[in-house]
């Protein structure tokens, strides 16, 4: 049996160590490797250390979207392309960074100028396209 460890200045790792490449005409021969670790007070000796191996099957999607998040994902696609826009509109720029500052220390306030215009072009993308 294998045995990995993780330097002492490592107290977790989580994620892929090896991904597979969906495009690749190989693809069904490749394996995915996650890996987890984390330091804890009551481990046991190797307990919180965890490596799968995956192939193309487990990882490929087996349900078709649903229309929540095809809406979901369409929305998201609009909102960044309009925050892209206006983050180059020289035009709204300045009144941006105005209404960016008079709300960023109020309850609730956006902390970054990213944040305040995804709030702004989401209000108006969910404005122009109503739930049901």
């Amino acid at each position: 049996m294998a045995k990995a460890k993780y330097a002492p200045m490592f107290e977790t790792v989580s994620g892929a160590l090896n991904k597979i490449n969906k495009k690749s005409p190989h693809a069904e021969d490749q394996k995915m490797i996650l890996a987890t670790h984390r330091v804890a007070p009551t481990q046991t000796v190797g307990g919180c250390s965890r490596v799968y191996i995956r192939d193309l099957d487990s990882v490929t999607r087996s349900t078709v979207p649903s229309s929540r998040e095809l809406d979901i994902r369409e929305r998201f696609t609009a909102v960044s392309q309009a925050v892209a826009a206006r983050k180059k509109d020289p035009t709204k720029i300045t009144a941006d960074q105005v209404a960016f500052k008079a709300q960023k220390d109020q309850p609730n306030g956006k902390k970054t100028m990213t944040a305040y215009l995804w709030q702004v072009e989401g209000e108006t993308y969910d404005a122009a396209h109503p739930r049901n």
